[in-house]
């Protein structure tokens, strides 16, 4: 579901149903932003508002006002799973389960000219980093907390500080993803060196800004916008969904629990990776249910843990116990 402030004029020509249309479509454009890489989302262009609004399960308008001649509302609109994966499947995108997580960033500002090391003063970087966060960005970032202790080492590794492990610093915190941004200022150029650990995988990116001022406001808004997205990225393709993969299961489930039974399908709809999923047979004593899963026997086991659902192999079937 999204969730997203809609407004137009209220003048002559004023139609309702064309700003909730425009609505639907930042709505979609939110959920894609969230569930798809810059990239891939770059790939879904001019698509008919008829085919966006046939996606969408439903919707609620509330909170509507006219302030100044001008229209407000807010619009929650929730979007049909199985139809926008396969939207995206038709389009060979993968999209990824939008998981939030919380990450240390530590941006480390780098004046080749003065040869110095800022990581909480006169750091734009560390100032800015936070001011603006969309709704659709899963990623909240903590920023170290100025301690005096951790410039001064940082400073006298100022050398090699590419090649320095940050590990006292980032022990300081209980958090297992991190990130570490060098950013090198030379004059109007700025190389940032990025190490991206999230699920204990790390990345190395690189990235070059030329003609920048970093004393203008759009300048940096820039540099942030685009590093934003790239740390999205990285933590969106860890959590991609493959819907090549179309693994059948089958799950039994005694008929005489009807509680539990219920329980089951509440689960199996709300698991991002299970595509399908429906009844195959039934009878006074069990219940028998085909899922399509987008993923590994292993996974799946994982996820139905995760939900309090034990399940044993019997006869090719995963019994619920």
């Amino acid at each position: 579901m999204t969730d997203i402030d809609i407004s137009s004029p209220f003048e002559l020509n004023f139609k309702k149903s064309s700003v909730i249309d425009e609505g639907f479509k930042a709505s979609f454009s939110n959920l894609l932003s969230m569930i798809t890489t810059s990239g891939d989302k770059n790939k879904i262009k001019n698509i008919k508002i008829k085919e966006l609004k046939g996606m969408i399960d439903s919707f609620t308008i509330s909170d509507e006002k006219f302030i100044n001649n001008e229209y407000f509302a807010k619009l929650e609109t929730t979007f049909n799973k199985k139809k926008i994966l396969n939207f995206l499947e038709k389009r060979n995108i993968f999209p990824s389960i939008p998981i939030r997580n919380k990450v240390l960033l530590i941006p480390i500002l780098v004046d080749t000219k003065n040869e110095s090391i800022n990581l909480f003063n006169s750091n734009i970087f560390y100032e800015k980093w936070n001011d603006e966060k969309n709704n659709y960005q899963l990623l909240d970032y903590l920023l170290p907390s100025d301690d005096l202790e951790d410039l001064i080492k940082l400073q006298m590794m100022s050398s090699s500080i590419e090649s320095y492990d940050f590990i006292d610093l980032i022990k300081k915190y209980d958090l297992n993803d991190y990130i570490i941004s060098i950013i090198y200022k030379n004059k109007n150029d700025v190389k940032i060196l990025s190490k991206i650990n999230l699920n204990n995988s790390l990345k190395i990116n690189n990235q070059n800004y030329s003609n920048l001022d970093l004393t203008q406001e759009n300048d940096i808004n820039k540099i942030l916008k685009n590093l934003k997205s790239i740390y999205e990225d990285e933590w969106k393709k860890n959590n991609e969904i493959n819907t090549s993969i179309k693994l059948p299961l089958t799950i039994s489930i005694e008929s005489i629990n009807y509680k539990k039974l219920m329980s089951l399908e509440e689960t199996l709809a709300n698991i991002d990776l299970i595509s399908n999923f429906y009844i195959l047979k039934f009878d006074n004593k069990f219940t028998q249910y085909r899922i399509i899963y987008n993923g590994s026997p292993k996974t799946f086991l994982n996820d139905m843990n995760k939900k309090n659902f034990n399940l044993i192999m019997e006869n090719n079937v995963w019994a619920v116990k």
